[in-house]
């Protein structure tokens, strides 16, 4: 499978401080799981076969206070994993926590590790949501309890709950692509009990978990935070990212409607990461 390159010139009349992070929350929507931010420009990736042109110039029709110009540029499926190497990074989660390739060398001691070969999926610890989640994960209480990681990408979520000794973990990605990577990843963790599926939110039907996470996109949090709630036990946790600040009130609000809690948020940059308990 080949990859689709995008390069969004930001407009530089526009002086928003989180210009480049609201251009990502609307490729996000589009299906683009991967971004590079440069000064002036946003790089974007998805799966070449999921790439619809006419919702991309629909955005740049719609939001020509946000996107100039857009190039694009197809990366064959051999040339993905030199791409990545050039420009991944260890990534250190407040000390506690570092996230790395097979390819690093010097990995720095931490309370905990893990090795994560991102392939063509989202969720490195990289990007600001990745980050906030696995940061609120270096405090939550999973140990012996059933956990489900939403729209998994590299699997890195579930993996670190199966690493705090979750009781059973189970990981869901509507990406084909991504749940063959989070099953690599899982090899490479020696976290092989997570079970994967293929599949969206209605996979949730008749299951039960007393923690629910989700790093995907506003929209489908919010659409789907009933199904969450639902699945949860009585005083079970849902954790969530991928929404920017502005889209706070809403998030918190969808999630009242539904019984849950706000018990903590995080902040970076222009994005945030919730905790809420269900009541």
């Amino acid at each position: 499978m080949d990859y689709l390159e995008i390069t969004c010139m930001l407009a530089k009349n526009n002086d928003t401080p989180d210009l480049s992070e609201i251009v990502i929350a609307l490729l996000s929507e589009l299906g683009f799981d991967s971004f590079e931010e440069t000064d002036d420009a946003v790089k974007a990736y998805t799966p070449d076969d999921d790439f619809d042109v006419e919702r991309l110039l629909e955005l740049i029709r719609e939001r020509p206070e946000l996107i100039t110009s857009v190039d694009t540029r197809r990366i064959k499926h051999e040339n993905w994993n030199q791409l990545w190497e050039a420009n991944f990074p260890i990534a250190d989660i407040a000390e506690r926590l570092v996230v790395y390739a097979p390819f690093h060398a010097d990995v720095p001691q931490r309370e905990h590790k893990l090795c994560i070969m991102p392939q063509m999926s989202f969720g490195t610890g990289h990007h600001e949501t990745t980050a906030l989640m696995l940061e609120l994960m270096l405090d939550l209480d999973v140990a012996g309890k059933k956990v489900i990681d939403m729209g998994c990408g590299t699997g890195i979520l579930a993996i670190f709950a199966a690493k705090k000794n979750a009781a059973q973990v189970m990981a869901i990605d509507i990406d084909e692509w991504a749940c063959r990577n989070a099953a690599e990843n899982c090899q490479l963790n020696n976290t092989n009990d997570i079970e994967i599926l293929h599949g969206d939110g209605k996979l949730l039907q008749g299951r039960s978990f007393d923690v629910v996470i989700a790093n995907i996109t506003r929209n489908i949090l919010l659409a789907d935070m009933a199904i969450y709630a639902n699945c949860l036990t009585t005083n079970g946790m849902l954790q969530i990212s991928g929404f920017l600040t502005s889209d706070f009130d809403d998030i918190v609000a969808q999630a009242e409607k539904n019984s849950l809690n706000l018990v903590k948020s995080l902040q970076k940059k222009n994005w945030m990461a919730a905790l809420f308990q269900k009541r």
